[in-house]
């Protein structure tokens, strides 16, 4: 079995593209999240880094978090990829669907670590993959939006099937996963989570040209019986 390490922001693509590796035989030993220089934030999507450590304990996976800067960003990647190729990954599991820069930037740094790229949702249908998603019974809340096309009410809202359809009613340039950066979420829950991440304080603010759902207090939580 191959060892992997999945890109993580936190957020519904990468975990499912976690999910697929998972499903074709891949052991998924690390996420790796690069966070702000003072250690405070993930570079992705703002959250608190240690919001991001704490859902990766109630997914059950060790999380390496490594400080950067924009200019510093890639060679720290690549160097945090030998890192792991040391302790025996050989792959890599990223959950972009459809931007070519980003697939380039992927088989960049681990092809600077020798490790093999993996791109489980690349160039699928976003639509069919939220309901696959969905389906599978993740749960995530959405964490970030951009202001010019969602308001705050967005904000923590649950992704389901009521809020693709009302994306969609918007009328506005907004791609289903939003693969363009419109929205980014949290998952808090699912069927490779052994337990769920409970928010339990929060609140709305903007930064720039952003609406944030500020998590503020999270625990880890026994998953609820049916």
């Amino acid at each position: 079995m191959n060892l992997a390490f999945a890109s993580w922001s936190g957020g519904k693509d990468g975990c499912l593209a976690l999910y697929r590796a998972k499903q074709s035989g891949m052991d998924i030993r690390f996420l790796v999240n690069m966070v702000s220089e003072d250690g405070k934030r993930s570079c992705s999507h703002g959250i608190r880094a240690a919001v991001i450590k704490e859902q990766a304990g109630a997914l059950g996976i060790p999380i390496v978090q490594k400080p950067t800067t924009t200019k510093t960003y890639e060679k720290i990647f690549v160097d945090t990829l030998k890192e792991l190729k040391k302790k025996g990954v050989t792959d890599g599991v990223f959950g972009d669907i459809d931007f070519d820069p980003h697939r380039e930037w992927n088989e960049r740094v681990c092809g600077g670590a020798g490790i093999k790229v993996h791109l489980p949702l690349w160039q699928e249908d976003q639509t069919k993959l939220m309901e696959e998603f969905i389906d599978a019974g993740f749960k995530s809340v959405v964490v970030a939006a951009k202001a010019e096309l969602l308001g705050k009410e967005y904000l923590g809202r649950t992704v389901d099937r009521q809020f693709i359809a009302d994306l969609a009613g918007l009328n506005k340039d907004i791609t289903p996963c939003g693969e363009s950066g419109e929205y980014h979420t949290l998952v808090v829950d699912g069927p490779i989570f052994p337990n769920r991440l409970e928010i339990i304080e929060s609140e709305k603010v903007s930064r720039g040209d952003h609406h944030f759902l500020e998590i503020l207090k999270t625990r880890i939580a026994a998953k609820k019986q049916d």
